[in-house]
Order: C-alpha cells, then sequence, then structure tokens
C-alpha cells in the first residue's frame, strides 16, 4: 500500500468504517512508514482535542462581519 492510499482512507480508517481487510493492510504500512503513522497520530490527537474542548466565543467584531458575509452571499445566491 502507497501513502497516498493512506491518506485518501484517513477519514474511514479514524471513523473506523474500513473492511477488515483494508484496515489490516493499513495497519500493516502505519507499521513500516514513520510519516503515515506521524499523519494518522497528529489527526487522532487534533480530533481529541477537537471534541474534549469547549467552542470559543467570537469577538463581537468577528461575529458581525461573518453574518455580514454570509447575508452577502445568500443574497446573491438567492437572485
Amino acid at each position: 500500500m502507497k501513502c497516498k492510499k493512506i491518506i485518501n482512507e484517513l477519514q474511514d480508517y479514524l471513523d473506523d468504517a474500513l473492511d477488515a481487510t483494508l484496515r489490516s493492510s493499513i495497519e500493516e504500512h502505519l507499521g513500516r512508514c514513520t510519516d503515515c503513522r506521524i499523519v494518522v497520530d497528529t489527526c487522532k490527537q487534533t480530533i481529541d482535542i477537537f471534541c474534549n474542548s469547549e467552542p470559543a466565543p467570537l469577538p463581537l467584531t468577528t461575529r458581525q462581519k461573518l453574518h455580514e458575509a454570509l447575508a452577502k452571499r445568500l443574497g446573491r445566491a438567492r437572485a
């Protein structure tokens, strides 16, 4: 298995949504490829941090700009 295939299957691998054969092949590759193992470990850590944290409040000016941009974009989509 090549590194590009690992990246293409990463989401399903992390979601445990692969068949056993493909999962086994990926894990075999991860045992040999430090670069891919780092990518997978970093993604797992990022997911853990994101899932276990509270959302940060948006500053008022950022919130206003976001709402303005969304209103502008939605206005264009309806035209």
